[in-house]
């Protein structure tokens, strides 16, 4: 046992040794600080005075350290600054620290926070809403104000602000504008719509007008009708669109009815007059026959022979034959005139029923009520323009009827118009507002999808196929299921309907080849 009353160790092996044994006697476990403590106790170095921590003190080292601790959570070289804070507050550098604060100060805050850089103070939920509301004020907003082009202006440039705004200053001075661009709306929109409502007001009661003033039968009045339509319900820009088209479409096609039209009521004029004046020559070649009887008449009263008699009978048989057969020529003349009059009234009774049926179908397939090829050309111009100018997804699908042929070979043709009428309904009533279907041709028809990515335009044509399944088609009262086979395809930048249509249908041939019923994405 070593003696307790002998002196301390002066060589460091020694101390070091002692150090262990009163470690192991003490029941100390062996640990860096613990040997330091102890080897300080025998080698008889004093403890170092700690300096007294005052509640202040310590309640603006708590508040240092955790600056320094969210500072390493933002992206970048202010990750490395809360490093080296951390590491001055652990070992109490100050000085340290506030040569790394003053750095920070000098470097990020005093020459402008670069764009985009955050504190890590924001939660995930506030970024999402800084993007929603500058996306909203930048994209959407801008885009509703084309008419006033200081507030769309105005609306961009909130939008770009929001974006980079940070503390309570930048955001006061934001909410202040939004306040304010607000207030400009509301007052702009009011003028607007009370502008609208008077013009909306004046051209129906002209268009009432016009209406009164037609005949029942007249070839405007199918435009008038659709139009008073258009108007009576809510009204947006696409269909405005399509009511522009289709009556440019009528106005053209009319123009040339029209100038027929008009050709056809101006020859029968011409036959009318014609008409007239071979009345006239009758009349006045009977005229000339009664004049020269007269004379004959004084002849024969004044005639000494039988010879001068016969002479004179001879005068009136002639004249006769001649004035029967001149009223014979008039007779024939003026009924082929009739039969002129009544062919031209005919055609001119066709040509106006034309009319008046161009006035109702102008682009709409009469089978199914889709649009037809023209229509969906004027779609395809008008869509494709858009997708380009914002850049957004436009994506179309071509859908076949699977074993058309074996249902119309089976149940008749009158079957398979109404499978295609009630194929139509059912897409109809499944697709977007915004969504156009067209009948391509036969049992093909084609479905554009604007503002769609191709994954949504897979899933809807999926989610037709599965609306058919629940919607039988019924023929004579027998279910009969009928399903399609559908390629998709994502129109490429610029990329024309010739392109887009081969590629589509390339698709759609491929999904008859792998089973029918599916839906194959176009390369």
């Amino acid at each position: 046992m070593p003696n307790p009353h002998a002196p301390p160790p002066q060589n460091p092996v020694d101390i070091a040794r002692e150090a262990f044994r009163r470690l192991a006697t003490r029941r100390i476990a062996p640990t860096p600080d613990a040997y330091r403590d102890i080897y300080d106790e025998i080698a008889g170095v004093p403890k170092p005075v700690a300096a007294p921590v005052t509640p202040a003190n310590g309640a603006a080292e708590l508040v240092l350290g955790d600056f320094a601790t969210q500072l390493t959570d933002t992206p970048g070289e202010l990750a490395d600054y809360g490093r080296r804070l951390n590491r001055a507050v652990k070992g109490r550098d100050w000085d340290g620290y506030a040569r790394a604060l003053s750095q920070l100060v000098e470097k990020h805050l005093r020459r402008g926070i670069p764009p985009g850089v955050t504190y890590g103070m924001e939660s995930n939920d506030t970024k999402l809403l800084r993007e929603l509301l500058s996306r909203t004020l930048a994209f959407a907003l801008a885009a509703l104000l084309p008419a006033s082009p200081t507030l769309s202006k105005e609306a961009e440039s909130l939008g770009a602000a929001v974006k980079v705004a940070h503390g309570e200053a930048a955001l006061q001075e934001i909410a202040t504008r939004l306040k304010e661009l607000c207030f400009q709306i509301e007052l702009h929109s009011g003028d607007a719509g009370e502008q609208q409502e008077l013009l909306l007001r004046l051209f129906k009661l002209l268009l009432e007008n016009v209406s009164e003033l037609l005949d029942d039968d007249s070839w405007m009045r199918g435009q008038i009708d659709a139009v008073q339509e258009l108007i009576a319900g809510p009204i947006d820009v696409r269909a405005l669109e399509d009511a522009t088209r289709s009556l440019k479409d009528v106005v053209y096609k009319q123009g040339q009815l029209k100038h027929t039209l008009s050709d056809v009521k101006s020859t029968v004029k011409n036959m009318m007059m014609t008409f007239i004046e071979r009345l006239g020559s009758v009349a006045a070649s009977t005229g000339d026959y009664h004049d020269k009887l007269g004379g004959f008449s004084d002849r024969i009263r004044h005639a000494g022979d039988i010879t001068e008699l016969n002479a004179v009978l001879d005068e009136v048989l002639s004249e006769t034959k001649q004035a029967q057969a001149e009223a014979l020529a008039s007779r024939d003349r003026m009924l082929a005139a009739h039969r002129e009059v009544q062919e031209a009234e005919s055609k001119i009774k066709d040509l106006e029923a034309q009319l008046r049926q161009m006035s109702e179908l102008v682009r709409e397939d009469q089978l199914t009520g889709t649009l037809n090829r023209r229509g969906l050309d004027d779609v395809f111009e008008r869509e494709s323009a858009r997708a380009d100018r914002r850049n957004t997804p436009l994506c179309v699908a071509l859908l076949d009827l699977d074993n058309f042929k074996r249902l119309n070979d089976t149940y008749g043709h009158l079957a398979g118009d109404n499978a295609l009428r009630h194929l139509a309904k059912v897409v109809k009533a499944t697709l977007r507002s915004i969504d156009v279907i067209a009948r391509f041709g036969g049992e093909e028809f084609m479905i554009m999808l604007p503002e769609t990515p191709v994954e949504a335009a897979v899933q809807t044509m999926v989610r037709l196929q599965r609306e058919l399944t629940k919607h039988f088609f019924l023929h004579e009262n027998e279910k009969v299921l009928i399903t399609f086979s559908a390629g998709v395809a994502l129109r490429l930048p610029n990329e024309d309907q010739a392109s887009l249509t081969a590629r589509v249908d390339r698709a759609m041939y491929q999904a008859k080849q792998t089973g029918k019923n599916r839906v194959v994405v176009a390369q």
